[in-house]
């Protein structure tokens, strides 16, 4: 056997075990969830061909409507506020301060903790009556604090604050690694041609942070979109229908309802939904990188 075949074949073995991996707990999956889409069950009774009646009902169902919307409502809020909260740590945290590394652990915390930890105790804390983040607004002289998780017009942004807190530091570990693979003596040139902290920024930092940057959006993106354990344990989706997001409500109708050839109809169009977030996003940094230059 010739080297280089022998060599194909080794770097092929360790890579099988991935393949069939992957093969069987994601690429098989998909495809009879696709086909699913297709079928009315109810995991009891047998299956049978309804065609494109998922679909059709799918336009119908105020309830998705609702949550296709909260979930551009959530994405939209949770994406870009996470990444300036992430970027301004990892630009503070990037000066050479004392304790650096306590910091960066202190920040990265939240994200190691589990989600479910995390929501119930966001959950306390958001507790109408004894919960410390009104008992600290009514101090401060708010004689009506939100409600919170009780509202239906702060119960998302409640999620959305909790979100940010818990996913920043991750983020800002990415930030912090692309920053430090900044050469110094760029800024030294900038300083000597006499630009601002903010031209440094502009046309130093944030050009050289572009490849990080698209890949801290495109990995946000893809969690935000797929949010699940922070409504199921702060609001079941609620009150009524104010946080009621695509994974939960494709939850509820596979596992409450067994209903799931709707599920996975639903789950079709929540990965071209991606998809196309995705594909967008590719075009725009292509466009962002030749504005840059």
């Amino acid at each position: 056997m010739k080297r280089t075949t022998r060599n194909r074949l080794v770097a092929y073995s360790f890579l099988l075990p991935n393949f069939i991996g992957f093969l069987v707990f994601t690429l098989i999956p998909v495809i009879a969830a696709l086909g699913l889409s297709f079928m009315k069950w109810d995991s009891y009774s047998p299956m049978r061909f309804v065609g494109l009646r998922n679909f059709q009902t799918m336009l119908k169902d105020s309830s998705f409507k609702i949550a296709f919307w909260n979930t551009l409502y959530f994405t939209g809020l949770t994406v870009p506020l996470t990444i300036v909260v992430a970027l301004i740590l990892a630009l503070a945290l990037n000066k050479g301060l004392r304790s650096v590394k306590v910091f960066r652990a202190i920040h990265f915390f939240p994200h190691v903790a589990s989600t479910i930890a995390v929501a119930v105790v966001w959950q306390f804390l958001y507790h109408p009556d004894m919960g410390p983040i009104n008992q600290l607004l009514r101090l401060v002289g708010v004689s009506d604090p939100p409600r919170w998780t009780a509202s239906v017009t702060w119960a998302m942004p409640a999620v959305i604050i909790m979100s940010v807190w818990k996913s920043a530091g991750y983020y800002m570990v990415m930030f912090l690694a692309g920053l430090q693979g900044i050469p110094g003596h760029l800024y030294e040139v900038a300083t000597i041609d006499g630009a601002t902290a903010w031209q440094k920024f502009r046309y130093v930092t944030l050009p050289l942070l572009t490849p990080t940057l698209f890949f801290v959006l495109t990995m946000n993106l893809i969690y935000s979109f797929k949010v699940f354990d922070q409504i199921y344990i702060m609001t079941e989706g609620g009150p009524g229908r104010a946080t009621m997001v695509l994974v939960y409500y494709i939850y509820l109708q596979a596992f409450v309802n067994q209903n799931f050839g709707y599920a996975s109809a639903m789950a079709a169009v929540f990965f071209l939904l991606i998809l196309g977030v995705t594909i967008f996003q590719f075009r725009l940094q292509e466009r962002w990188v030749t504005y840059l230059d």
